[in-house]
């Protein structure tokens, strides 16, 4: 089992409510979102692994288990081309699960004209593989999104 934590502190809303079809529908995988606090910060890794996809707007971390999370920082922030986002470790990376990851502003993103929600989706995964999915409710860096069977 593996136990996804949130990369990002603020609100936890589920995917239902992400503003883009493509994570709302699930279709990219189940999981959760994070309406996060609008203060400069440093995203942080939702599990222990090696880093397979890296973007300063999103990441993917695969544990030993072959589970892997993609944490999307913001929608459709890719048209930012990096501009916010600082990166602070490199794709292929083993990184420990509340490693920072990417330090970015979730108020330079609205500023933007773009939504800072963050999807935390479980790729691949089936969606009755999760477990206690935290959907509401104000959570911290590190604290428990779902569990992974």
């Amino acid at each position: 089992m593996t136990t996804v934590t949130s990369p990002v502190a603020g609100r936890a809303i589920g995917l239902v409510a992400v503003p883009d079809p493509v994570f709302s529908g699930a279709m990219v995988g189940p999981g959760t979102a994070i309406d996060p606090v609008r203060e400069p910060s440093e995203a942080v890794a939702p599990i222990d692994g090696v880093v397979v996809s890296l973007h300063p707007h999103a990441f993917v971390v695969v544990d030993e288990q072959g589970h892997g999370v993609l944490t999307h920082l913001g929608i459709d922030t890719v048209q930012l081309n990096g501009e916010g986002f600082e990166l602070l470790i490199n794709k292929g990376d083993t990184v420990q699960r509340g490693q920072a990851m990417v330090r970015w502003n979730p108020v330079a993103v609205e500023a933007a004209g773009k939504s800072p929600v963050c999807p935390i989706v479980a790729l691949e995964a089936a969606a009755e593989s999760l477990s206690d999915l935290n959907v509401d409710g104000d959570v911290k860096a590190g604290d428990a999104l779902f569990s992974w069977h």
